[in-house]
């Protein structure tokens, strides 16, 4: 979910940023006296966006008003679910350690995952590893995908994943639980054809 929202993201803010910057750029150069095509929205560096025949031609027409604000409506709220979706953190960006002298001390997500990912990397029988942390900087949760070889006992990698990586990062962050959700797929390899 997290990468097709992070694709849709940059894909809508790449597709606004040309938008903008061609209309902008339109504007600018018919502004210094570039001659447009005979097609586009603006005659010449006097002429207006719309004119008064444009804007009070659909005055009387009782369903274009509601129309419009309507469209507007979605608009913003439109706008504002992507801000929100923007906005919200799924990363833990910092977890609080416990050092025992009543203050704490805080570590970046970024450096528990990567060492969490490279604790469940080098375990027997894992191909792929990704982790993410969640949830709270005093209490943080771990997401893993893990991606194993064939023919390896899921139950093994899971004991294996919560008695050392899971165990360690705990430990080593002075935290009191660390929960997991672990999700596993088994890599498939296509059977060469022997001629």
């Amino acid at each position: 979910m997290n990468a097709v929202l992070r694709t849709v993201n940059r894909t809508l803010v790449g597709l606004i940023g040309l938008l903008l910057a061609a209309l902008g750029g339109s504007v600018l150069a018919i502004g210094l006296g570039v001659r447009p095509p005979s097609w586009w929205i603006h005659d010449g560096r006097h002429d207006v966006l719309l004119s008064d025949a444009e804007r009070t031609r659909w005055r009387d027409a009782g369903w274009w008003w509601p129309t419009v604000l309507a469209a507007l409506a979605l608009l913003v709220l439109l706008a504002l679910w992507w801000l929100v979706a923007v906005l919200r953190r799924r990363r833990l960006a910092e977890v609080l350690v416990d050092t025992g002298d009543g203050e704490g001390a805080l570590l970046r997500g970024r450096a528990l995952e990567d060492v969490l990912a490279a604790d469940t990397a080098g375990q027997e029988g894992v191909a792929h590893t990704r982790l993410m942390l969640t949830g709270r900087r005093t209490a943080p949760r771990a997401r893993v995908w893990l991606r194993l070889e064939p023919d390896v006992d899921p139950g093994t990698v899971l004991h294996d994943l919560t008695a050392q990586a899971l165990t360690h990062a705990r430990e080593s962050a002075g935290l009191a639980k660390l929960p997991a959700e672990v999700r596993l797929r088994e890599v498939k390899h296509k059977a060469e054809r022997v001629t």
